[in-house]
């Protein structure tokens, strides 16, 4: 066992060395080089909070504006995930200091919120939004210092660091709302190495912010926009009255270091928040027990196969004497096409899409070239990946099709490319509505979703239909028996013969294999945390499909041993059984993990989740079933059948 431990550390050693720091660039991001007093431009993402989902744009607030707003070019993954990239007036020179500026144009006259943007500003204070802004490319982060656990003594020489995205927009005090409206930048640089006549360059390695709240009394600012600190502890917060207008200044200080963490490796500040140790001990854990179980499955069903056949094939004279009995006796049936072919193959064809899409997008990412710098990057990918993986899913739901005396090609071909996608673009119009009534950046615009549509209809459909017309065209998969005219009669079945006695049996060993990396994906999508760990995932992946297919082939051996031939239909359900644990697992997630209360955020959790247990289902739904289908084709091409 230790050394399997051993051979399992070097794997994984491997694939963390695959996805380490310096793969995280992709060809193209190079890095920016700024001399001394070069302008650092700071630009505004988005204010997020975990509590309501709900994205806004940075200006739905009155924050103080530039004298020309530009929003950036972004592509489809950023306006999927609600980001707006935009311009904001702090003035930022390359490793020069500022000790308090005015933020606003007009010097020591400060700025006057009326009572609407004062009650907006506490609502989202009461929400516990983050404000989200990037230099240079990088995210800012809150520096968040504690004690760990550790011994007495070490305590008093070492702090944790971790760090938290973005900045707390404000907080509450009581019944009171506090502003942070004096942002203190901490800006990390790393020298380059130069030739000694040539001017020093500088690269930005971090981004940190200390958000504070001042009162305007305490904060004396002159006509050159200058404003003087008051003393840490003599200062008052900022209150914002929601009931009122409040005077307030806008007002920030810029502090450069210099940091020795070189431009490759300046994504490590923030991917480093979660634990790594925990992956280690998932991975060990789901390996193991995956080569334990799969150890046993297949001494079992292989030593009974045998034992099966053996006896199926000896002499006639025995058999005359011996009942037949067994999943032999229902050679003459398992082949007879299940009902509604035409929408099982769809389903099909639609897993095969989502599978081939997973395992490319996983590994592209595990090396390295889908990191968080390039925003959005991941979600482009997958859309369009999926788009153009119609090819194989036409193909392979049409030549299922055919197998199953299939006969109205053209109307499968459409039930394949609508079906799936259909289901998907329904419930995110739905929900994209009421986003749009909420005025969140997370709607999707009405031109994107144009554009979407387009993909769908002009990419997609031609070539699910192309992949259908050849897939339908070739030869059906080869059946080792032939079924007979009469269907025959299904005995009785025991009560763990059940449907969802199989689902609940079948959806555990995949579930297990990969909670705990559904735990970080949950965190990664609804508390706006960073997922990098696509190496493990990669691996978890590999995990599932295993662990999919062996639960699939035991229980597909169980009907047929049971006499029960209606095995198509079932073993897609079955297969698909740890879906029903993601959805347990995304409502104890709701309920112990998040922090949502109103209607529209907790409406959009679960038609999320929705959408992921049905494309969880369909994906290893299909991995059983295919895995099912080649295992039944085998044991009776094994057995001499008269």
């Amino acid at each position: 066992f230790s050394f399997l431990q051993e051979r399992l550390r070097y794997v994984l050693g491997l694939l963390l060395l695959l996805h380490s720091t310096n793969s995280f660039y992709v060809p193209g991001v190079a890095p920016i080089n700024f001399h001394r007093n070069d302008p650092v431009e700071i630009k505004a993402v988005k204010l997020t909070s975990s509590r309501t989902q709900l994205p806004y744009e940075y200006y739905s607030l009155p924050f103080c504006q530039p004298s020309k707003i530009t929003y950036k070019a972004e592509n489809l993954g950023e306006v999927l995930r609600g980001d707006r990239i935009v311009n904001t007036p702090f003035q930022v020179s390359m490793n020069v200091e500022k000790k308090c500026e005015v933020l606003c144009n007009f010097p020591n006259k400060p700025v006057t919120l009326t009572v609407e943007q004062s009650k907006l500003i506490a609502e989202r204070i009461r929400e516990d939004y983050y404000v989200h802004l990037i230099a240079d490319n990088l995210p800012v982060a809150t520096r968040l210092e504690f004690y760990s656990n550790r011994e007495e003594e070490e305590k008093k020489k070492e702090k944790d660091v971790q760090f938290e995205h973005g900045y707390r927009l404000g907080f509450m005090d009581g019944n009171k709302f506090y502003l942070h409206n004096h942002l203190s930048f901490i800006l990390y640089y790393h020298r380059e190495d130069v030739e000694e006549s040539q001017e020093h360059t500088y690269r930005v390695v971090r981004f940190e912010v200390i958000p504070q709240s001042i009162k305007l009394e305490d904060l004396k600012a002159d006509e050159k926009s200058m404003c003087t600190l008051p003393e840490a502890t003599g200062s008052a917060p900022q209150e914002i009255d929601p009931t009122k207008e409040n005077q307030l200044l806008f007002t920030y200080s810029v502090h450069w270091e210099e940091s020795d963490i070189k431009w490759a490796s300046r994504w490590d500040t923030y991917l480093t928040m979660s634990d790594v140790q925990i992956h280690w001990f998932s991975i060990i854990n789901s390996v193991v027990v995956v080569f334990f179980l799969s150890g046993i499955l297949s001494m079992i069903i292989i030593r009974t196969l045998r034992k099966d056949i053996a006896n199926y094939n000896k002499e006639d004279d025995i058999e005359d004497t011996m009942e037949e009995s067994g999943w032999k006796l229902v050679h003459g049936d398992v082949f007879r096409p299940p009902q509604y072919p035409m929408i099982l193959s769809s389903l099909l064809g639609s897993g095969i899409q989502l599978f081939c899409m997973i395992l490319i997008v996983i590994f592209v990412a595990m090396l390295g070239m889908l990191s968080p710098s390039s925003r959005g990057a991941l979600m482009t990918t997958a859309c369009f990946l999926f788009m153009f993986m119609g090819v194989f899913g036409g193909f392979f739901a049409g030549r299922l099709y055919r197998t199953l005396k299939g006969h109205r090609w053209k109307k499968g071909a459409f039930c394949t490319a609508t079906l799936y996608p259909g289901v998907v673009f329904g419930i995110c119009f739905v929900l994209n509505c009421f986003i749009w009534g909420k005025h969140s950046s997370g709607a999707v615009p009405f031109p994107t979703m144009v554009a979407l549509l387009c993909m769908w209809f002009g990419i997609s459909l031609p070539l699910v239909y192309l992949g259908y017309y050849f897939g339908f065209r070739k030869q059906p998969y080869d059946n080792p028996v032939r079924t007979n005219q009469i269907p025959r009669q299904i005995p009785e079945q025991r009560w763990y013969m059940n449907k969802f006695v199989g689902i609940l049996m079948a959806g555990i060993l995949p579930f297990g294999a990969m909670f705990i990396e559904l735990f970080f994906i949950f965190s990664a999508i609804w508390e706006n945390q960073f997922y990098y760990l696509f190496g493990f995932l990669f691996l978890v992946f590999i995990i599932l499909v295993v662990s999919c297919s062996q639960i699939s082939i035991v229980m597909v051996y169980f009907q047929l041993c049971a006499e029960d031939y209606r095995w198509w239909w079932r073993t897609f359900l079955v297969s698909g059984g740890s879906a029903f644990y993601v959805l347990i697992y995304a409502v104890f997630y709701f309920v112990n993990k998040l922090d949502i209360v109103e209607f529209i955020p907790s409406l959009l959790y679960f038609g999320y989740t929705a959408l992921m247990v049905l494309s969880f289902w369909l994906l290893t739904g299909t991995i059983g079933f295919y895995a099912a289908y080649m295992f039944v084709r085998k044991i009776y091409a094994a057995v001499k059948i008269d």
